[in-house]
């Protein structure tokens, strides 16, 4: 049974804190003694997903100071005292405070810190973390009182969600622990009840390449894990040359004293590693949080840490980066990428600025680059990962020699080995419909920046010119054909009564209708007759309608406009008075 309660609702995490925000300020507003500025916060790459936050150059400056602990200088514009309020000076400080904004969202540690993430998104991030994980640290010691508190560490790691205390054990006084409270993530696919039976079943493991759980509880939305505490940090900490118990942005930000290891330890750590992701991965579990502060060295045998982070549903902090490409798209791919960049970090000092990397600096071992390049390069960003067996029969870390030789393995349950295959399953799909989003996006993005260059716009007037050209030849084509049909087509005036004479009528003052016209050509119709008109036709006979129609026909083809006559008209319509 677990012994946490249900935390309280800001305590939920209902977000991917991974999920990247970006700032832009729309406008600014001028009020009586000071200026705000409109930004406007996207999460991810869906607009729908936005909103407004108003700020001031005071407000700028607090969060400035938040971060000096990084020791980056950031580019927050000056303060001016006098003329601030100047219009000319108002759009210099906003693309200077653009310019700001841009540096820390795109920074991968200062961009998922609380004090950012508070600055753009107050109403997600306003929930007192620490002090919702002091509340159920309280209520866990009141059911186990072996345990104490010694100090809490703040700013350990760069989780917002998940808080470390150092603690502990009455009845061992020397010996110390690291108590760690997370909130559960949106990966968290297995059901309660799985998640105790997985959780136990990793507490109670024993193997070389796992840092083992002391203890472990579980509620609907949150864990309480405790493991042993490492003096000497983490592989991260001995690289950069810090003490552990620092801010995370303090240490990693800017080390000063960074460099990478030995050749021969890379070939054992590395080693270690990945026997420790195909242990992982053979028992049916998944894990995706490998980087260099995960791992712990003792006594020259690395082992991972947070192993349970996986199950536990939250994210990864390479999330943002396995996301861009399509091929990673499997919780093994994942752990693979993830080791590129922790045995990058172990040969040069520091972890990439950018993946894909085409360009290595030299290292003594050709094998490393070897790896490095079947890892994040472009070409292996776009074909895929190789398997973690694979990377084991590389000439880099074959050869290397373990102490730990027996076959190890971790003995799932069928049932649990079920559920874990699911929700595996379930993760793997909510990383393809992001990846497919972000493909979509970045297609539009192409399209739109393509259809605004200046080359496009060229390409389309000499397009339209050549268009309007076209169409005025054709307007032209088609007055010149008219103007020939009308020309040779006189004939084809209606026939008046006075040039189409006709035999006279036999039947007095009544008329009758005319004869059908001939088949070829079709005349138009004739004008009907009266009294003072022509004389109606005589009875029809075979003689006389051949005769018309020789008539008609001669009528029509001697038809000249220039022998009609003006008629004088009188105009009746004027009223008389």
């Amino acid at each position: 049974m677990s012994l946490l309660e249900k935390s309280p609702a800001p305590g939920r995490m209902l977000l991917d804190d991974t999920s990247p925000l970006t700032a832009l300020i729309e406008a600014s507003q001028t009020l009586q003694s000071h200026t705000e500025y409109i930004i406007r916060v996207q999460r991810g790459v869906s607009s729908d997903n936005s909103w407004q936050v108003i700020r001031r150059y005071s407000d700028f400056d607090i969060l400035n100071s938040s971060l000096m602990v990084c020791g980056i200088s950031l580019p927050l514009p000056p303060k001016k005292l006098i003329g601030n309020m100047d219009r000319e000076f108002i759009a210099e400080r906003q693309r200077g405070l653009q310019t700001y904004l841009d540096s820390i969202t795109q920074h991968p540690l200062i961009s998922t810190s609380l004090v950012v993430k508070k600055f753009l998104d107050p109403n997600n991030y306003s929930a007192n973390y620490a002090e919702i994980a002091l509340q159920q640290v309280s209520m866990f010691f009141r059911s186990d009182p072996k345990w104490e508190v010694l100090e809490p560490l703040r700013d350990l790691g760069w989780r917002i969600r998940k808080k470390y205390f150092l603690i502990k054990n009455k009845e061992q006084s020397k010996e110390r622990f690291l108590l760690s409270w997370v909130d559960l993530g949106p990966d968290k696919f297995l059901s309660d009840k799985d998640l105790q039976s997985a959780m136990k079943l990793l507490t109670n493991l024993s193997t070389p390449y796992l840092c083992p759980l002391v203890f472990s509880s579980t509620s609907e939305s949150s864990a309480l894990l405790i493991r042993p505490f490492s003096e000497k940090g983490s592989l991260r900490d001995q690289i950069c040359k810090v003490k552990p118990r620092e801010s995370h942005l303090k240490k990693y930000c800017n080390p000063k004293k960074s460099q990478g290891l030995e050749l021969e330890q890379i070939k054992l750590y590395g080693r270690q590693v990945l026997e420790g992701l195909k242990l992982i991965h053979d028992g049916g579990l998944f894990f995706g949080h490998l980087h260099a502060s995960n791992v712990i060295v003792d006594d020259d045998v690395c082992r991972l840490v947070d192993v349970e982070n996986g199950i536990l549903g939250v994210p990864s902090f390479l999330r943002p980066a396995f996301t861009q490409l399509r091929k990673i798209n499997t919780t093994e791919s994942i752990d693979v990428f993830c080791f590129g960049h922790l045995l990058y970090e172990m040969t040069y000092g520091r972890p990439p600025d950018s993946v894909p990397v085409d360009l290595f600096p030299s290292v003594p071992h050709s094998g490393v680059v070897s790896v490095l390049q079947s890892i994040l390069s472009t070409e292996a960003c776009k074909s895929g990962m190789p398997t973690v067996a694979a990377l084991i029969q590389t000439p880099l870390f074959s050869d290397v020699h373990l102490k730990h030789s027996e076959k190890l393995q971790i003995k799932v349950p069928s049932r649990l080995k079920e559920a874990l295959t699911s929700a595996k399953g379930s993760l793997e799909k909510r990383l393809h419909e992001e990846q497919r989003l972000l493909h979509q996006h970045r297609r539009l993005t192409r399209a739109q920046s393509h259809y605004g260059s200046e080359e496009e716009k060229k390409r389309r007037k000499i397009l339209a010119r050549k268009k309007c050209r076209q169409s005025a030849c054709e307007n032209e084509e088609d007055v010149s054909v008219r103007n020939n049909n009308n020309s040779g087509s006189g004939a084809s005036s209606p026939p008046t009564c006075p040039s189409s004479p006709t035999p006279p009528s036999t039947t007095g003052s009544h008329t009758t209708p005319p004869p059908p016209p001939p088949p070829a050509p079709p005349p138009p119709p004739a004008a009907p007759p009266s009294s003072s008109s022509c004389p109606p036709l005589p009875p029809s006979s075979s003689d006389g309608a051949g005769g018309g129609r020789s008539a008609l026909l001669s009528s029509i083809q001697g038809f000249s406009k220039g022998k009609l006559k003006k008629a004088d008209t009188v105009d009746r319509s004027t009223p008389r008075f």
